[in-house]
């Protein structure tokens, strides 16, 4: 038989606090309810414009750090500085209208500072253009120009005649190829360079054809340079210059040339003892000297070692009396 089950005991009444006055916040800050009725949820509201702030008290705080209770409204930074100064919709402070039109004023300023300098700068490249190039200032002036190496044949008059055209051309723009070519067409003019002498001078030095020699052409006597070509004509041959017999034409070109070739070989204190060359052919060259004495010299080959032989057997005692040497084989050289 089963044993008789114990009695349950009653269960006790939860303990009734003691009731509170309607409104009071308890411990954990609710409002209690009235029986029947639930607690009515406050909705937090936005104050308007003029109605004084809540602020959140310290046991508001003290709740919301907690977690307790519910979260106090108050207004944020933006709304108490939008609820103490009148709203002005549309409106940009002034500080800030101030800074924007400093900005632009600034911006303008440098629009016209950067033009300005623009202008300037131009203007003034402009006027530096005109005074180099146009302007009379650097301008060729004849009385500053020096012309130096006419030498004997060129005509200087010529010469002074030609650089007088350019009389006022600014220097830069001076066509100094051009001068040059009219110069070198004068007679006698073998070579010149023109250099500008700043700021309105010119320098023209000139080379020369110097005469060499002197052929006989319709009974009078051409001179010719060390190049063969004609820069003068003379009634005599002039004092100091060797006459050249040979024709002046084609068929007398190979023997003329080949007497100029032996005169530029010959040192200038032997070159002025010649009086007289003749030159049958161009192998066949003869030389005649102012005391009488004949060279036979042959071709123009060997020219160096010729001239030594030659000036040494003109130093020598025993040769004063000799009247002819042929050299036109200088290692056996003949004398009589």
């Amino acid at each position: 038989m089963r044993p008789p089950a114990r009695p349950r005991p009653a269960s006790r009444p939860a303990p009734r606090s003691a009731p509170r006055p309607a409104g009071e916040r308890t411990d954990t800050g609710a409002v209690p309810r009235q029986a029947g009725k639930p607690a009515a949820r406050k909705k937090p509201t936005v104050p308007a414009a003029g109605d004084p702030i809540p602020f959140p008290t310290g046991r508001d705080v003290e709740r919301v750090r907690r977690g307790t209770g519910a979260t106090p409204v108050g207004p944020t930074p933006a709304a108490r500085r939008a609820a103490e100064s009148p709203a002005r919709p549309g409106v940009v402070s002034l500080g800030m209208a101030e800074r924007l039109a400093e900005r632009s004023a600034m911006r303008r300023h440098r629009i016209w500072r950067r033009a300005l300098a623009w202008t300037a700068g131009a203007v003034a490249l402009g006027a530096a253009v005109w005074v180099v190039f146009w302007s009379p200032v650097l301008g060729a002036d004849p009385a500053e120009v020096k012309i130096s190496g006419e030498g004997t044949v060129i005509d200087l008059a010529e010469v002074e005649a030609v650089v007088a055209q350019v009389d006022g051309v600014p220097l830069p723009r001076l066509d100094t190829l051009a001068l040059r070519e009219e110069i070198m067409a004068l007679n006698g003019v073998r070579d010149v360079q023109i250099l500008r002498a700043w700021p309105d001078g010119l320098d023209v030095v000139l080379q020369s054809r110097e005469p060499v020699a002197a052929v006989p052409v319709d009974g009078a006597f051409a001179l010719l340079d060390q190049e063969g070509v004609r820069v003068a004509t003379t009634d005599a041959v002039p004092d100091g210059l060797p006459e050249i017999d040979a024709p002046l034409d084609e068929t007398g070109a190979r023997s003329l040339h080949a007497a100029l070739v032996v005169l530029g070989a010959l040192p200038r204190e032997l070159q002025l003892e010649v009086e007289e060359v003749s030159a049958a052919t161009q192998d066949a060259v003869v030389m005649t000297l102012r005391d009488g004495a004949v060279v036979e010299w042959g071709s123009s080959q060997d020219a160096a070692l010729k001239i030594e032989v030659l000036t040494m057997l003109r130093s020598l005692p025993e040769n004063e009396d000799v009247e002819f040497y042929d050299v036109s084989a200088p290692t056996l050289p003949i004398t009589r």
